[in-house]
């Protein structure tokens, strides 16, 4: 009954499908800000449903529809990623040229490579929605995607998100090469246009190219997933010339019979040198992850040095995970950013280390339709903070359950 429901049979070679999600969850911090004064009352609660429809007509054309409802409750200060009533989360139609080009056109999440620059956004509550115009090349053993989008800035309501605001655009070519069965090499430039863009250096209107090149695969025990990226444009009257370098390495090997991952991640990822001169150096990690370093997501990936040891564990259907990260600023002359790349920790004082975080996950996988995580956080900041009368040990705690149908 259940697989007649998820793909029905219209007509000769045309099937529709319907499925969904729904996620609940409930996160709350202490000394939110590093800083233990205040209200400690914050609990809050998170709902996110999504419901999809996939019509399939032949080999040639498909239509995608996906309706998304973000609530919470019970938080004070509520930030675009949390709440949005009612929204087209994604509404694409895909048409098969020949067996090696197709078009897509209309919106929908994006992500490209490993997610480092381009992600959906799963961490928060709202995902990242695109709308978009695509090209898609496949041959053996290559991909190539040209694409011009348009990101779409969410409203709480009832289907009032913006569209075709052409205030912020974003573009770009992205390749991925088979080199052989165990190694892959991407290559991609993309394009920026963002009116209105802060840095520590001010707020003017922003055009950034970036040049990247990822290499990622398998050696033996050993998984590898490294990326480099060169950022050039204008700020303004300025120059921009960014970049950065982040490099995953990881190990399966076994404990007591079960399944284990031992890996590490490092980053460095540019900062601007000198507010008063003609050049920004601060990296823009453009559409990113919102839990890029965990879901407390305090820091993001500008102007940042990071070490990042981890250890996966799985036993049957309980996953265990552990990690230590350590964050520095690369440049002292620039503040620190935030998940969403807002600055929200300003140049004070001479401080490079910022901080100590440590994060433990406990997943429980029941069945291919339920997932449980508990996930919690706590962060020792370092001169940086304390600089800043931040000073207090920070606590976070999110217990999610994901329920797909």
């Amino acid at each position: 009954m259940y697989q007649n429901l998820k793909a029905i049979n219209l007509f000769e070679k045309t099937t529709l499908s319907i499925g969904g999600s729904w996620r609940f969850q409930t996160e709350s911090f202490i000394n939110e800000e590093f800083d233990r004064e205040g209200s400690q009352d914050n609990i809050w609660f998170l709902n996110r449903f999504l419901i999809h429809s996939h019509l399939k007509a032949g080999n040639s054309f498909e239509l995608f529809v996906e309706l998304g409802s973000s609530l919470v409750f019970d938080k004070t200060e509520i930030s675009p990623v949390d709440v949005d009533r009612l929204y087209v989360n994604q509404l694409f139609a895909k048409y098969q040229f020949t067996s090696k080009w197709d078009a897509a056109l209309g919106r929908y999440n994006m992500r490209l490579g490993s997610g480092r620059l381009v992600d959906v956004r799963e961490g928060p509550n709202v995902r990242r929605s695109f709308d978009f115009v695509e090209f898609n090349y496949l041959n053996s053993g290559f991909k190539l995607k040209t694409f011009f989008s348009i990101p779409v800035r969410s409203e709480p309501g009832v289907f009032k998100n913006d569209y075709l605001n052409f205030n912020e655009t974003f573009s770009g070519v992205y390749t991925s090469t088979n080199i052989s069965s165990t190694t892959d090499l991407d290559v991609y430039v993309l394009y920026q246009k963002d009116n209105d863009a802060i840095y520590a250096s001010g707020k003017e209107n922003e055009r950034r190219a970036s040049a990247g090149i990822r290499h990622f695969g398998k050696y033996k025990k050993l998984t590898y997933n490294n990326e480099m990226v060169y950022q050039f444009g204008k700020f303004g009257d300025q120059a921009i010339s960014a970049w950065t370098l982040s490099i995953n390495i990881e190990r399966e090997t076994s404990l007591f019979g079960n399944q284990m991952a031992l890996g590490v991640k490092t980053e460095a990822i540019s900062g601007d040198k000198d507010a008063a001169d003609d050049k920004l150096n601060t990296f823009d990690a453009l559409y990113p992850r919102g839990a890029y370093f965990g879901r407390v997501a305090r820091f993001g990936p500008s102007n940042l040095i990071d070490f990042h040891p981890y250890v996966n564990t799985y036993f049957n259907k309980l996953e265990v995970s552990f990690d230590y990260a350590a964050f520095w600023r690369y440049s002292m002359q620039d503040g620190v950013y935030g998940a969403a790349l807002t600055l929200d920790y300003p140049v004070i004082g001479n401080g490079r280390f910022i901080g100590h975080q440590l994060g433990t996950i406990l997943g429980y996988q029941l069945n291919k339709f339920i997932f449980f995580e508990l996930e919690s956080n706590v962060i020792f900041p370092g001169e940086f903070l304390q600089t800043s009368n931040r000073e207090d040990t920070l606590y976070h705690f999110v217990l999610t359950s994901d329920i797909k149908f």
